[in-house]
């Protein structure tokens, strides 16, 4: 197997442990607070925003997000390039969808975008070193492997609060969601 499939199995995981959430997902659910300010629907979302913005960088094309229309269909009111980083308390908790699908429709569109990238790379692309601001300076295959893991934690954060009964949440939403 090639360092770039091995990125590609890897780049797939966010969406598919996503879908498998897919029957827990409910309006309620998605925008309770854990006693936390990232509910699911920011958490999902923010997990697909940064797999679209640093993508895009890499590739040097359009966002998904603009370019299929997601910012108006979610029409959460955020500038194009907003993706959840440094988020205030309250600007997460205005990140509210109350539909699972297009989470995970936007979620599987950036990973297509992030497959298509991948498709366009040799193993030797993998090793320039494309951010010199780190010591050690950041490769490419390095950038791809965070943006990938850091997807991967964001879901794997929603799946954990998907299994919390009701005393997890705030007082808004714990008599829905138990």
């Amino acid at each position: 197997m090639s360092s770039v499939e091995i990125l590609k199995d890897v780049a797939r995981r966010p969406r598919d442990e996503a879908q498998a959430l897919r029957s827990a997902l409910t309006p309620t659910l998605l925008n309770a607070h854990p006693h936390h300010d990232n509910s699911i629907a920011w958490l999902l979302w923010h997990s697909a925003r940064e797999i679209d913005e640093q993508i895009a960088t890499l590739s040097g094309q359009e966002t998904v997000w603009t370019a299929q229309g997601f910012e108006g269909r979610f029409n959460l009111g955020l500038k194009d390039h907003d993706m959840g980083f440094g988020h205030s308390s309250s600007q997460a908790r205005k990140i509210h969808v109350e539909d699972a699908d297009l989470l995970l429709e936007h979620l599987d569109a950036v990973v297509q975008a992030h497959l298509d990238y991948l498709d366009s790379l040799s193993d030797a692309d993998l090793d320039e070193v494309i951010d010199e601001q780190w010591d050690p300076p950041v490769t490419r295959s390095a950038r791809l492997i965070s943006v990938s893991l850091d997807a991967v934690a964001h879901v794997n954060q929603a799946a954990y609060i998907t299994g919390m009964g009701a005393d997890a949440f705030d007082a808004d939403h714990a008599h829905q969601v138990g």
